[in-house]
């Protein structure tokens, strides 16, 4: 059997991590601008008018948009026909992967973009929450919970053609990153951060606020929808620096790993152009070590180090990078 080189290193950093694995006893409070949630957020009733989005004739209605059991799709000509398990899932625990994750794969800030990552890759982060292996830090928020749920509910057929899919989308920069002192006054809807009509701002202070640029195309689950991630001034650079060079030892180069270009390497994800919100999350779950798995093993001394700051410089930076 040949070994990539990627397998290579994937396995020497697995046995730095067995062999220093008690220094990971440290723990950094929780970044909370990161985990937004607000359980009993109020939805607005449908009104039973049929609901559009640019540059589609197709008409949903806001019932039909909630329903997890249904993917909605606005343009079709932009991906493939989609599996059922991604369309519509199945009862009574299965839900429609599209619903979230959208039909093109492009995800929010709620939850990750799944387009072009590897299909292995996919398949073990099913498996790593059907296992328990992969959970998460902060307060129990819907997207993982109903993640930990569907995945033990999938079965091996439904994994294997999620993961088909969504691998062959090619996936899309759909973030602009604006180094600011001050941010959108804004709103926990639910588990995502929206901007409140007007334009009043407020001092950012060390956080991004990551919005979507159109909130009810973002809730009808455009795949085409954009967003606007405010970060603290500086933030590009130093994750820049971070990225590409460690940072004197704080880290290692994302390189070495996820490819020049960082797009990945074999079944080792892409990490270029993905929402700040999600990739803070990440590197947090996986300092705390709630985020678990064999591939997670390799990155516990790549975040040993990260401060909160330096979490957001890398989000930031990787977020301006085409995917």
């Amino acid at each position: 059997m040949q070994i990539s080189k990627t397998g290579v290193m994937a396995a020497l950093l697995v046995g730095l991590v067995w062999l220093t694995g008690s220094a990971f006893a440290q723990t950094t409070p929780l970044p909370s601008w990161a985990y937004p949630w607000v359980p009993d957020f109020k939805l607005h009733p449908d009104d039973g008018i049929p609901r559009r989005v640019p540059d589609s004739t197709i008409t949903h209605t806001v019932t039909q948009e909630r329903d997890l059991f249904f993917a909605p799709v606005w343009h079709q000509a932009d991906h493939p026909p989609l599996p059922e398990v991604v369309a519509r899932g199945r009862k009574p625990d299965v839900r429609a992967c599209g619903s979230c994750h959208r039909a093109e794969g492009t995800g929010g800030p709620e939850n990750s973009s799944l387009a072009g990552l590897p299909a292995a890759y996919i398949i073990q982060q099913i498996m790593d929450y059907k296992s328990g292996a992969r959970k998460f830090s902060g307060p129990q928020r819907s997207p993982n919970v109903l993640m930990t749920a569907i995945a033990k509910g999938m079965n091996e057929t439904e994994i294997q053609e999620a993961a088909a899919y969504f691998s062959a989308l090619k996936p899309k920069q759909n973030t602009t990153v604006i180094e600011s002192d001050t941010a959108p006054k804004t709103f926990i809807a639910r588990v995502f951060v929206a901007k409140l009509p007007g334009n009043e701002t407020e001092t950012l202070g060390n956080r991004i606020v990551e919005v979507p640029v159109d909130i009810d195309q973002f809730e009808h689950r455009d795949t085409r929808s954009k967003f606007m991630a405010y970060v603290p001034p500086g933030s590009i650079a130093k994750g820049e620096a971070l990225v590409k060079t460690g940072g004197q030892g704080k880290t290692m180069a994302c390189a070495a790993c996820h490819g020049a270009d960082l797009k990945g390497l074999g079944d080792i994800p892409s990490i270029a152009g993905r929402s700040p919100s999600y990739i803070v999350r990440q590197l947090y779950d996986l300092q705390q070590g709630t985020r678990a798995g064999v591939l997670s093993a390799p990155m516990k001394l790549v975040v040993e180090k990260l401060t909160d700051q330096d979490m957001m410089s890398i989000a930031s930076y990787l977020a301006t990078q085409t995917p």
